[in-house]
């Protein structure tokens, strides 16, 4: 086993001001405490997270920033209390390192809601030393063990880099409102959480119906499992639909108007944001006499995104991805603002000179 150090000199990806795009930045990890997993990451996935992070378009971002959580690799080295992992094993990070682990919502396997705040993979706030976290744009990271998942052997690590977060993004709500056969289940957005969406819900046995302004994704919804295609901007089809769905999984991640997604609902149907972090626009409530449901869902808890991992490889789901190499992260950056990636970007982490 290697033995833990003072700290772990790591090199990476960083952005350090809102316009200087990615580049190189060496930097420290933290010495392992008792509770802690070194891993040496071998994949990791991009998130439009990442880009709104390193551009600073949230207006929160501490720079130097090192983005990334939808990380991958192998044990490199366990704290001395460290019973779930054991070097060598094939684990994953997704959005979190930490939670207070105490709370009403942490106990109930919810440390993504945790009322005393989930600690980021970048971008957070250590809580026992203050320093801020820095993620998966990285050779190795160091993290609790309680927050590394297991990766099942039927998955590849590149393949699995992207469910840490655009896979629990979807699959969680999916889960929650207990979609399964004869579920009827609408997808709005085809991209890195759309087609996410997608696989899980035909897999989970629900009728799944792709939304789309216009005909350009019919064969690409058909392929990842839909069952039908509607065109939004089609009144008349849409009026058809009206009161059919039981879920609307709404992945798309631009302020848009979420109303017209609304009339498709049954009673007590629920339309789901994951895609929106904006301001949405106004809404007249009336849509929700009907007892329709607005809501919106963030990741999944720790032992559900185990769950989903073990599901994918059960299942044999996995993200469409496009493998790059780390300097070509900025082009990636760009290409993802002009939805030029089928569907998800996986950083291969040997090409971190």
């Amino acid at each position: 086993m290697t033995q833990a150090t003072n700290e772990y000199p790591v090199t990476g990806y960083a952005a350090t001001s809102p316009d200087s795009g990615m580049a190189p930045f060496d930097f420290t990890r933290r010495g392992l405490r008792d509770d802690d997993v070194l891993i040496d990451i071998t994949h990791c996935g991009i998130c439009h997270s990442d880009l709104h992070t390193a551009r600073n378009d949230w207006g929160r971002t501490t720079y130097p920033i090192v983005p990334g959580h939808e990380i991958t690799g192998k044990v490199a080295a366990v704290g001395e209390a460290v019973t779930r992992h054991q070097v060598g094993d094939r684990v994953a990070i997704g959005c979190m390192v930490d939670s207070c682990k105490q709370c009403d919502h942490c106990k109930q396997g919810l440390e993504q809601y945790c009322k005393n705040g989930m600690v980021g993979t970048y971008g957070g706030t250590d809580r026992h030393d203050g320093s801020k976290t820095q993620g998966g744009y990285s050779n190795r990271i160091v993290c609790r063990e309680e927050f590394v998942l297991k990766v099942p052997a039927a998955l590849d690590m590149a393949d699995a880099a992207p469910l840490l977060c655009a896979g629990i993004t979807t699959y969680s709500p999916l889960r929650n409102w207990k979609v399964g056969p004869g579920s009827k289940v609408a997808v709005a957005g085809l991209g890195g959480l759309g087609h996410m969406g997608v696989k899980f819900a035909a897999a989970m046995g629900a009728e799944v119906t792709v939304l789309s302004r216009t005909e350009s994704k019919r064969e690409d919804a058909a392929a990842l499992g839909a069952h039908d295609f509607l065109i939004t901007t089609d009144k008349d089809a849409m009026k058809a639909k009206s009161g059919y769905f039981d879920m609307v999984l709404n992945t798309i991640p631009v302020r848009h108007n979420v109303a017209p997604y609304l009339h498709l609902l049954k009673v007590d149907g629920a339309q789901v944001l994951v895609g929106m972090i904006d301001m949405m626009p106004e809404l007249h409530t009336g849509l929700l006499l009907g007892r329709k449901i607005l809501t919106g869902s963030g990741i999944g808890g720790i032992e559900e995104t185990q769950k989903m991992l073990e599901f994918c490889a059960e299942k044999g789901i996995t993200p469409e991805i496009e493998m790059i190499r780390m300097d070509e992260v900025n082009e990636a950056y760009d290409r993802m603002e002009e939805s030029d990636v089928k569907y998800r970007f996986v950083i291969d982490m040997e090409t971190l000179g």
